[in-house]
């Protein structure tokens, strides 16, 4: 029975790429760095912010101090204006209380630093509809090592056996895999079907209503 569902965030449950590009893009002008598009971000993030960063950084501005100058000036405006696009994907808050209705845990695992995780889930969801929600913290390896992973479904009281993960890229894909769960593939994100093929998902899901229909399926094929 799958009775966990672990959620990647950025290109998962919301649409946030505008906003991550509009602050990667301000970063840029301000230190007169070449602009990208919001489709060229789809393919930078996935990694943390720290990673995103420098990618978006000039090979020759990626000293440790610059790089540490240019993660604290992004993640500033991105904080500021965080909210200003990004939107849950269409069918997302229905299928969480479909989820909650038939007693589905859910939690939220996200490369995205954890100050800024629980704010924007706060914002965009309703009180209750994750039991614990996850980003980025020192100390902890980020997806797709699966330590924080471990963690989390140590914190849920969750069996690894019952637990699913969903996600949009393929480090999504092998951030399940890594951690020794079925990891579903949401086309809708950032990514698109070839890349979540390619990693590896168990299935793909072309809008979240699949996702408990996977479940549901899932579920009625185990004996008794």
């Amino acid at each position: 029975m799958i009775h966990t569902i672990l959620f990647d965030l950025d290109g998962t449950l919301l649409n946030t790429i505008d906003d991550l590009a509009d602050a990667g893009n301000w970063v840029c002008a301000q230190n007169g760095w070449p602009a990208f598009t919001v489709e060229q971000y789809k393919h930078m993030v996935g990694n943390g912010i720290p990673k995103l960063v420098e990618r978006f950084s000039p090979a020759d501005c990626r000293s440790s101090e610059q790089l540490a100058a240019t993660l604290a000036q992004f993640t500033a405006r991105y904080d500021a204006h965080k909210e200003d696009k990004t939107a849950p994907y269409p069918g997302i808050p229905e299928l969480l209380a479909a989820l909650k209705a038939e007693g589905i845990q859910t939690a939220v695992f996200s490369n995205k630093a954890d100050a800024l995780c629980g704010g924007i889930i706060d914002h965009y969801f309703a009180p209750g509809s994750f039991a614990l929600v996850r980003g980025s913290r020192p100390g902890v390896p980020v997806k797709p090592d699966p330590a924080g992973v471990y963690s989390l479904m140590a914190d849920l009281g969750a069996d690894p056996a019952s637990t699913l993960f969903v996600g949009d890229s393929n480090v999504d894909i092998a951030t399940g895999h890594n951690a020794g769960l079925p990891a579903l593939g949401a086309v809708w994100g950032f990514r698109g079907a070839d890349e979540l093929r390619a990693a590896g998902a168990d299935e793909l899901v072309w809008q979240p209503g699949d996702i408990l229909t996977y479940i549901r399926r899932a579920n009625a094929a185990l004996p008794g």
